[in-house]
C-alpha cells in the first residue's frame, strides 16, 4: 500500500507541474518577470535575457499543498521532523522569493543585501535547531566508522553551517540549464532510501512528491530553458536537502552526496581567496561550471557531466550511509 501511496503521490506531483508550468511561465512573461544577465556573465548567456524567473515557486508549492492534503486521508502525518522540513523549504524559499523580488520588480540586480541575506538565513538556521534539538539527540554520526557520540553544544554550530553552507551553495550551483534542479533529483534519492530504511515514511512521501515536481520543472528548464528556479527554488532546496540531513542524522554525508554542489561554492571560495591575496584567478571563471563553459564545453555538456558526477557520489554516499 505504501508504494501505491508513493506512486500515486509522485504521478500527482508531475501533472500538476505539467499543468502548471505553461500557464505560470506565460503569466511571468506577461508581469515581465524576466531574468537579467550579468554584464560580465558568458556571451552565450546573453540570450537567457527575459527568460521568466522565480519558477521555483512552482515546484515549492506543488508537493508542500499536495503533502498538507494528503495527511488528512494517508496514514503519513505531519510530525515535528517533517514540519521542520516543510517550513526549511518554505523558509529559505521565501528568503529567495524576497531576493527575485528586488531583482527584477524593483529593476534592482543586487537583490537582497548580502548581509540581510546572511542575517535571515541565519534566523531560519537557529530556528530549526532549536526545533529539532529541543525533541531530538545532538549525536554526531560517523560513517564508514559506524559511531556516534553527543557533540553538546556544537552541534548548533553544525546546523548553523549546514544551513548557511547548502543554501548558498545550491543557489551558485543554478548557473546552467537543468543543472541544479537535475543534481537535485539525483542528491534526494539517498535520502528517500534513508528516511524509507529509517521507517521515516512520512518523510519519504514528501520527497517523493518533491522528486514529481522536480522532474516536472525540469522538462522545462532544461536547455534550452523556458523558465528559470530564481533565488525562491535554490534557497529552497538547499534548506530542504540540509533539512532532510539533519533530520535523518546524515549530516556528514550531506557533504558527499551534496558533492557538486560543495565542489562550486569551493570553487568560488578559491577563486576569490586567490585574487585577493595574489591578483591572480585560479579557474577561468567561477563558479566552476562557468571555468568548463570558458574552457570551450557546450552548456549541455557541462551539465550532463556534472550529473554523471552526482550520480557517482549519490550512489557512493548511499552505499555507505545505508546501515
Amino acid at each position: 500500500m505504501d508504494l501505491l501511496y508513493m506512486f500515486i503521490g509522485f504521478i500527482a506531483s508531475l501533472v500538476c507541474m505539467f499543468l502548471l508550468m505553461p500557464p505560470f511561465i506565460r503569466y511571468l512573461h506577461k508581469i515581465k518577470f524576466g531574468q537579467t544577465e550579468r554584464e560580465e556573465g558568458l556571451a552565450s548567456h546573453k540570450a537567457k535575457n527575459g527568460t521568466p524567473t522565480m519558477g521555483g515557486i512552482a515546484f515549492i508549492l506543488v508537493p508542500v499543498v499536495l503533502c498538507i492534503l494528503s495527511s488528512f486521508f494517508t496514514p503519513y502525518k505531519i510530525d515535528m521532523k517533517l514540519w521542520i522540513v516543510l517550513l526549511a523549504f518554505v523558509g529559505y524559499g521565501f528568503i529567495g522569493f524576497i531576493d527575485d523580488y528586488i531583482i527584477v520588480a524593483k529593476k534592482d540586480n543586487t537583490g537582497l543585501k548580502p548581509g540581510v541575506k546572511f542575517l535571515l538565513q541565519s534566523i531560519l538556521a537557529v530556528a530549526f535547531y532549536i526545533m529539532y534539538s529541543s525533541h531530538n539527540p545532538t549525536t554526531l554520526w560517523i560513517p564508514i566508522f559506524d559511531i556516534s557520540f553527543d557533540i553538546g553544544f556544537l552541534y548548533f554550530f553544525l546546523i548553523f553551517f549546514m544551513f548557511t553552507a547548502e543554501t548558498n551553495a545550491v543557489n551558485l550551483t543554478d548557473g546552467l540549464d537543468g543543472l541544479c534542479a537535475g543534481q537535485m533529483i539525483i542528491a534526494l534519492i539517498p535520502f528517500i532510501v534513508f528516511a524509507y530504511v529509517s521507517n521515516a515514511l512520512n518523510l519519504v512521501y514528501l520527497l517523493v512528491l518533491v522528486e514529481g515536481a522536480l522532474l516536472g520543472y525540469l522538462y522545462f528548464n532544461k536547455h534550452p530553458a523556458k523558465v528559470f528556479m530564481g533565488d525562491t527554488g535554490s534557497l529552497a532546496l538547499g534548506g530542504l536537502l540540509a533539512a532532510v540531513a539533519m533530520v535523518l542524522k546524515q549530516e556528514i554525508l550531506l557533504i558527499l552526496i551534496g558533492f557538486v554542489f560543495v565542489i562550486e561554492v569551493l570553487s568560488v571560495i578559491i577563486q576569490v581567496t586567490s585574487f585577493k591575496t595574489t591578483g591572480k584567478r585560479v579557474f577561468k571563471m567561477a563558479p566552476l561550471h562557468h571555468h568548463f563553459e570558458k574552457s570551450g564545453w557546450k552548456e549541455t555538456q557541462v551539465v550532463h557531466r556534472f550529473w554523471l558526477v552526482g550520480i557517482v557520489f549519490a550512489i557512493l554516499g548511499l552505499f555507505i550511509g545505508v546501515r
